[in-house]
């Protein structure tokens, strides 16, 4: 039988963004041409100042195209919405509301009784293994605690799109490695759509259907990569294969030839 194609979830048609401050124009994006398929994680690499934040603030609705446009199940992005939740490197909790307050903050503008936000609110700490921790403050809690709150906060309004911008980049190596096996965790359980932002090549090759890579600035498409790899046995037995050792280091060289020719 042929395989069903999953239809786009997110499309770019020819996005570009500048900035312009003090006289000086930066072109941030240049003719971006993109497609996430629904249920997808696809993983976005690429040098520093390549665009992959202004992307995803794009997308989210927190920035206008200077040109191109976004789609969304078909519709233009206009503002932010529901429908599309970012996670932030820097967790971006409110150090004056316990978890418990941080993960309903996203539920209080919906149409929901007290009681069933603090249901929601409380299968989302459960969900992310938060249980213990309902009223500790953020000043309290480990970097991968809190970046459980940041994703349980997200994850609990239901948007079907998750935007991750460089989300574990502020943890150590050890923390790190558990955050990605949590989020694969969270991704095949939740079937959501999911596009993140990273400078780890392995992480994104451990995590992701398809990774693209990007040019230096102005930031465009460069390479796009099928990942492929069978992440049914444990996480060792995924990354000390051969396979993904060769993928890993054949987007790195795509990576890398970007970094040198921003230097030049």
């Amino acid at each position: 039988m042929p395989l069903i194609e999953r239809m786009a979830k997110i499309e770019t048609q020819g996005l570009s963004k500048t900035y312009r401050s003090g006289g000086e124009t930066t072109v941030a994006l240049n003719d971006l041409t993109i497609s996430v398929r629904e249920g997808e994680f696809l993983t976005i690499v690429g040098p520093s100042g390549c665009g992959k934040s202004t992307l995803l603030y794009i997308i989210a609705g927190f920035l206008k195209p200077s040109a191109g446009r976004v789609l969304v199940d078909g519709r233009p992005v206009e503002a932010p919405g529901t429908d599309r939740g970012i996670v932030f490197q820097e967790y971006a909790l409110f150090p004056w509301r316990t978890v418990l307050d941080n993960i309903l903050f996203g539920l209080e503008y919906q149409a929901l009784s007290r009681p069933e936000r603090l249901a929601r609110a409380r299968q989302y700490i459960e969900f992310m293994g938060l249980e213990g921790f309902e009223h500790r403050y953020p000043k309290e809690l480990s970097g991968g605690m809190k970046q459980r709150v940041a994703l349980a906060r997200t994850l609990c309004y239901n948007p079907d799109v998750l935007l991750l911008d460089e989300p574990f980049g502020a943890l150590d190596a050890q923390t790190r490695e558990i955050m990605q096996d949590e989020l694969l965790r969270v991704w095949r359980e939740t079937k959501k759509t999911v596009l993140m932002v990273t400078h780890s090549v392995s992480e994104a090759v451990y995590l992701s259907d398809r990774v693209i890579v990007m040019t230096s600035r102005p930031g465009t498409r460069k390479a796009e990569f099928a990942v492929g790899l069978d992440r049914a046995g444990s996480r060792e037995q995924i990354i000390l294969t051969p396979a993904f050792a060769e993928l890993q280091s054949r987007i790195w060289m795509q990576v890398r030839e970007e970094v040198l020719r921003s230097r030049t």
